[in-house]
């Protein structure tokens, strides 16, 4: 019998639970989709938690239900929730891709905080781009999640790694590259996107290169992860997404890196790397896990995709 919205909805927003079991509710509701869910969910936003409200976001954007848009502009518009969390916002008002949004978004493309501008000015240019595609804006690839942006034409990686890396081209652009890498999937196009993790520019765009490479579940780039996680410079939206993309690999070696960061002085490292090793015991063990679809933050398509006790 499927799980009742009303009963994890309670396990959701029950600030007693394990962040672990908040997180497995979470991508439930994620996936059992409607109005009370989507209310379920936004109920949440005053949670102490950087990471679960970021996650909440992201949630609600890969929903791609309109009614999700009023309580994503109101995170958005907020300044007194994180940045990271008001930029997962305008993130995920890109991914339902409604144009009634872009008046809201064209405005925080300008905002002080450069994280909410540059995802602002990102989504802006994906719904745009939807635009000009119609019915035929579906990426048609292996993986699951609505992007920031859609896959380049290229298909060659030399080509698409120096795309990537090049910081005079738009983020849009680049991000395009990305995608494009990541659709690829070999270990050859996940070292090129890895590349990306030591660009200086923008710290959002070195989060997303943490966020597709913990999609591909790739080990040939757990040495470059690790790095990040381990960086205390590093901004911790960042080596959040790093420490998530570590728990998705589940090698023993990513797995030394999450445990020795649990008690990391920055919050959203430390609960991400508890959150992180759920996910890497799941894909060690997947059948103890008896729901829900998500921790996997969208890998894969078909007999592939597991419940999951997502980055």
């Amino acid at each position: 019998m499927a799980p009742s919205v009303e009963a994890v909805g309670g396990v959701l927003g029950d600030s007693k639970k394990p962040l672990k079991e908040r997180f497995r509710a979470l991508f439930t509701l994620k996936g059992l989709g409607g109005e009370s869910a989507i209310a379920a969910i936004s109920q949440c936003f005053d949670d102490p938690s950087v990471l679960l409200k970021h996650e909440l976001a992201y949630c609600l954007g890969q929903m791609k239900d309109v009614r999700a848009i009023p309580k994503l502009i109101e995170v958005l518009s907020d300044v007194n929730q994180d940045p990271m969390v008001r930029h997962e916002a305008g993130e995920a008002l890109g991914a339902i891709g409604d144009p009634s949004v872009e008046s809201v978004l064209q405005k925080f493309s300008q905002d002080p905080c450069i994280d909410v501008a540059e995802t602002c000015q990102l989504a802006l240019g994906r719904i745009q781009w939807l635009k000009t595609q119609g019915s035929q804006a579906s990426s048609g690839t292996e993986f699951l999640s609505i992007d920031p942006a859609p896959p380049d034409q290229e298909s060659n990686v030399d080509k698409l790694r120096e795309r990537l890396v090049d910081e005079t081209l738009p983020l849009f652009d680049r991000y395009r590259a990305m995608f494009s890498l990541r659709n690829i999937n070999t270990d050859a196009s996940a070292r090129a996107l890895a590349a990306g993790l030591t660009c200086p520019g923008s710290a959002l765009f070195r989060h997303e290169i943490g966020y597709v490479l913990g999609q591909m579940s790739n080990a040939a780039v757990v040495e470059e992860l690790a790095a990040v996680v381990r960086n205390k410079d590093e901004s911790g939206m960042v080596r959040h997404e790093a420490a998530e993309a570590l728990g998705s690999i589940a090698t023993p070696e990513a797995e030394k890196v999450l445990r020795e960061h649990l008690e990391d002085s920055v919050r959203v490292v430390r609960e991400s790397c508890v959150v992180a090793l759920d996910m890497s015991e799941y894909e060690n063990s997947p059948s103890q896990f008896q729901f829900v679809d998500g921790m996997n933050q969208g890998k894969k398509t078909g007999s592939e995709e597991q419940p999951i006790p997502e980055s």
